[in-house]
């Protein structure tokens, strides 16, 4: 069995028993692997976002939270691999870190032999590139949405000037593969853009700002047409 079918595995094995624990020892007899081989596994899933803890004591474990495992899900090949391509093609976008998380969530949870061939699928697609991906975005602005908090901010301008702000996030908004953070900026009493990859420094304050509508009127685009992200 190769390290991703046992991954898979695993998961499954702790998903079958939950809420009881399998010892670390338990699961490499029955992957035929070392402890430390399951031990790295273990951490790889968690790093991965899959929930695992450990229970202590002798008859503790490892074990997963069943609330928030997937169960076997009728992905196609084909949809899997339009998943990863759009991933791929994402960018510096605010949510690419998530959407891989998720993207190895639904592979692990996909059936045996769909994931095999989706595998399978993937090594026959590349992507041929003048410059390397951009990196990740900073989670703290990644996150900006989901935990609102007023942040504080350096950011280099078009001219190479910076200057401190505070703000208060309110939106993402992409184009032509650059992405802005929509948000209301203290300094300029106003909302503004503020290209992701000029923040230069970013702090999260305690302070949570008053809940502000943004609408398509306010950013204000005079080219183009703005279109909403729908699920």
């Amino acid at each position: 069995m190769n390290r991703t079918d046992r991954l898979y595995a695993i998961v499954e094995e702790l998903r079958a028993v939950a809420p009881r624990p399998r010892s670390a020892r338990w699961l490499a007899e029955r992957f035929e692997v070392s402890v430390r081989t399951v031990e790295r596994d273990i951490s790889a899933l968690q790093q991965g976002g899959v929930p695992i803890w450990a229970e202590p004591g002798r008859t503790g474990g490892y074990c997963v939270s069943r609330e928030h495992t997937l169960p076997p899900v009728n992905f196609t090949p084909q949809e899997a691999m339009a998943m990863a391509v759009a991933l791929q093609s994402m960018g510096a976008a605010p949510f690419r870190s998530a959407g891989e998380t998720a993207m190895r969530k639904l592979v692990f949870a996909m059936g045996v032999d769909d994931a095999q061939a989706a595998r399978a699928l993937a090594t026959r697609v590349h992507f041929l590139r003048d410059e390397p991906l951009p990196e990740r975005v900073p989670r703290l602005i990644s996150d900006a949405l989901a935990h609102p908090r007023v942040l504080r901010i350096a950011y280099g301008d078009r001219a190479g000037t910076r200057t401190t702000r505070d703000i208060e996030p309110l939106g993402y908004v992409e184009s032509s593969g650059v992405w802005y953070l929509i948000a209301w900026c203290r300094m300029r009493d106003g909302i503004r853009a503020f290209r992701i990859d000029r923040i230069l420094d970013i702090t999260v304050t305690a302070e949570t700002p008053e809940p502000r509508v943004l609408t398509a009127e306010d950013i204000d685009i005079v080219y183009g047409t703005l279109e909403p992200l729908t699920l």
